[in-house]
């Protein structure tokens, strides 16, 4: 019986990365939503400021 119960235990692989972070990121709730949306945020400002800059200025 004992060998049985090794046998289940070694063939049970540990979480993936993916669901540590899904679990991590229910678990903190609306700390990790309002961290990834500032992200954005401050991702599409540095976009927006790029394109900004580098608009080729075209005499009509």
């Amino acid at each position: 019986m004992e060998n049985k119960n090794a046998n289940l235990e070694k063939k049970v692989a540990p979480p993936s990365f993916i669901k540590l972070a899904m679990r991590n990121m229910v678990r903190k709730g609306s700390k990790s939503i309002s961290h990834f949306s500032i992200t954005f945020l401050i991702l599409i400002g540095i976009l927006i400021l790029v394109a900004t800059i580098g608009k080729p200025n075209i005499p009509v």
